[in-house]
């Protein structure tokens, strides 16, 4: 370590600048200009407005009898899931007044953060050689031992009674002695309880005082966040809440240089979250070599999440849960990149006084987006609807991860859902309107099976290959993501079910377009067109180079898709580039992969602080052709 920067990252940096692009690194050089076809009549600007507005009268009511038949059905089932439940709770109890100190029981540090020194490997998040959580299996071994313990223990106090009548007698007095003062007792109990409330504190807030951590040792699971594995490693952190035009909250992290004038703002993929970009620890996260080179890091977060922020408290879980990408890519990154953008303003004017003289020009910083599967298919989605309402992205270069967007190619396993998708959407929009787990018993259950699959390798080896060919072969550490902290039982990560029949919609049409809304009267009056926005014919109006990476193990966005991304870019006239690595398709942020941080740092610093980049001149062309063919608002 040296001068706050990791000598891995370092190294990335002197790596960077002689980065070769081997035979599997395109660059789209050429201009074709014949072979451009008009594309159909675009949005107008009241329609892109309404793309929020979800139309309610495309579905049909007999659903409702079938959702009430589903819901009669799964009421016994539901009944006997709240059994364990509350066993679980009195076991907890017990444990917590046998044993408060196990020494397997995990603790916060109350040190505000440790150093960046030491391999990447000790700073994996869960850190698997020091990590003492149980598991399912060591909780139940744990819990024979303490009923076991509980039996003898009575019969031995049952019997020192019986050969002391006097002890007992004394026992039976001080009984009615403690009833008769229980009252006062218990409100003193309460007091105590109060005044020995862990104080931690929060880095990056506006107020700086000690806050209050929730912790969960009682059930011995790792719930820490994304702000304790920043600040654990020593990182600066800063928790900004952005709302959406829609009232959704949004929670952007920010691992923060004030004076920086060049940013990067990373998105995640499907359930998800900022977790990812920081989970190999100092030297293996994105996040943190960003840093290490002198950027301003963005962390973003979509909507999603089980804890249903919203600025209406009574909103239900059906108005909730009722988005698609469509809402990630108009809703959430355009107020996570405004709010971005009003930071960075605002800072440099006060960190560099002289800016506005130095830099003739509306924005004086670069922001670059790294994403990720999901994220990577809004990013796109996102500069097309800017450009076509004729807003500004602010954005400087785009590198996509295995980006969503084309799906054709895939396993029969999503074969099978998108099938099941389309026939039954209706109903089953009704009956899950989200995929997550629902209640905390079964979070913190799915956290503790990670942990028995981490301690038992042929139990997790057998788990790990069934999951592999759950989804078509992909190789991904699929139970290490799992055991990740967030994955836990007070919050987790996820999507709605029109996120999911978005996907379906893609996979069937073969074609990179908005949410279908199931009629045409529902899509002309969000889109103004009988049929939602094909993106990839509006491809022409990126006017930001764009690097494409692909894995060639990732069956779940397979290479195919990724390289039609590059074909249609390339033939759109857009400054593209395509690379390929042997990852799956969670190697890209779940993994430690030297090779990939290197590659994406050397694109990053392809941007300059004062370059500006300019519109190329076959997106102008189209630019053009849909302002002619405009409708009239």
């Amino acid at each position: 370590m040296h001068n706050g920067v990791s000598s891995f990252n370092q190294f990335i940096h002197e790596l960077s600048v002689d980065s070769d692009t081997s035979s599997l690194d395109y660059s789209s050089g050429e201009d074709s200009d014949d072979g451009m076809s008009t594309p159909p009549s675009p949005l107008s600007q009241s329609s892109l407005r309404s793309w929020a507005s979800l139309p309610a009268n495309y579905e049909s009511h007999w659903t409702e009898w079938i959702t009430s038949i589903v819901w009669w059905v799964l009421l016994p089932a539901r009944i006997l899931l709240w059994v364990p439940l509350y066993l679980l709770g009195l076991f907890g109890r017990r444990n917590s007044r046998v044993s408060p100190m196990s020494p397997g029981r995990y603790r916060y540090s109350s040190r505000p953060y440790f150093s960046k020194a030491g391999p990447g490997k000790e700073h994996d998040v869960p850190n698997r050689t020091t990590d003492r959580r149980r598991g399912v299996i060591e909780d139940l071994q744990l819990g024979i031992e303490i009923f076991i313990e509980a039996i003898f223990d009575f019969f031995h106090k049952a019997a020192h009674l019986l050969l002391s009548p006097s002890e007992a007698f004394g026992i039976f007095l001080s009984w009615l002695s403690y009833s008769s003062h229980s009252h006062s007792i218990k409100r003193n109990y309460d007091y105590v309880l109060d005044d020995e409330t862990a104080q931690t504190a929060t880095l990056g807030d506006n107020d700086p005082s000690p806050k209050e951590r929730t912790t969960t040792s009682l059930y011995n699971t790792d719930t820490r966040t994304c702000q304790d594995v920043i600040t654990e490693l020593g990182y600066p952190y800063e928790a900004i809440r952005v709302v959406t035009s829609d009232g959704y909250g949004l929670l952007l992290e920010r691992i923060p240089r004030r004076d920086a004038r060049k940013a990067v703002f990373l998105q995640h993929g499907v359930l998800d979250s900022s977790m990812g970009w920081v989970s190999n620890g100092v030297v293996g996260s994105p996040a943190f070599a960003a840093y290490d080179q002198g950027y301003d890091v963005y962390l973003g977060n979509f909507r999603g999440l089980v804890s249903r922020d919203h600025v209406n408290k009574n909103i239900s879980s059906k108005d909730f849960w009722s988005y698609s990408v469509n809402e990630h890519a108009t809703e959430d990154i355009p107020a996570m990149i405004e709010k971005i953008h009003d930071i960075k303003t605002s800072e440099l004017k006060l960190y560099q006084p002289n800016i506005e003289e130095a830099v003739n020009e509306e924005q004086p910083y670069k922001l670059c987006v790294l994403s990720h599967s999901l994220g990577g298919a809004a990013v796109l989605m996102y500069v097309i609807t800017r450009k076509v309402e004729e807003k500004p992205h602010r954005l400087s270069r785009l590198i996509l991860l295995s980006p969503a967007g084309f799906h054709e190619d895939s396993n029969l396993c999503f074969t099978l859902i998108e099938h099941t998708f389309l026939l039954l959407g209706p109903v089953l929009g009704r009956i899950v309107p989200a995929f997550y787990i629902p209640t905390r018993f079964f979070r913190m259950l799915l956290n503790k099976l990670a942990r028995d699959f981490h301690n038992y390798p042929a139990v997790g080896g057998l788990v790990q290959t069934l999951m592999s060919y759950v989804v078509g072969g992909d190789s991904s550490n699929w139970l290490g993501v799992m055991g990740l902290p967030h994955y836990n039982m007070n919050d987790m990560p996820a999507t709605s079910f029109r996120v999911a029949l978005h996907l379906a919609q893609i996979k069937r049409c073969g074609k990179f377009r908005m949410f279908d809304y199931g009629s045409i009267q529902a899509n002309m009056e969000v889109y103004g067109s009988p049929e939602p926005l094909d993106l990839g014919e509006f491809y022409g109006l990126i006017d930001v180079p764009v690097d494409l990476v692909a894995g060639k193990k990732d069956k779940v966005i397979r290479s195919s898709m990724v390289r039609k991304h590059y074909r249609v870019m390339r033939d759109s006239g857009v400054d593209v580039s395509y690379r390929e690595f042997e990852y799956a398709h969670l190697d890209f942020t779940f993994s430690h992969r030297e090779e990939l941080l290197a590659y994406v740092m050397s694109r990053l610093l392809l941007v300059e602080p004062t370059q500006t980049q300019q519109v190329h001149k076959k997106g102008m062309k189209l630019k053009k052709k849909m302002e002619t063919s405009k409708p009239q608002l």
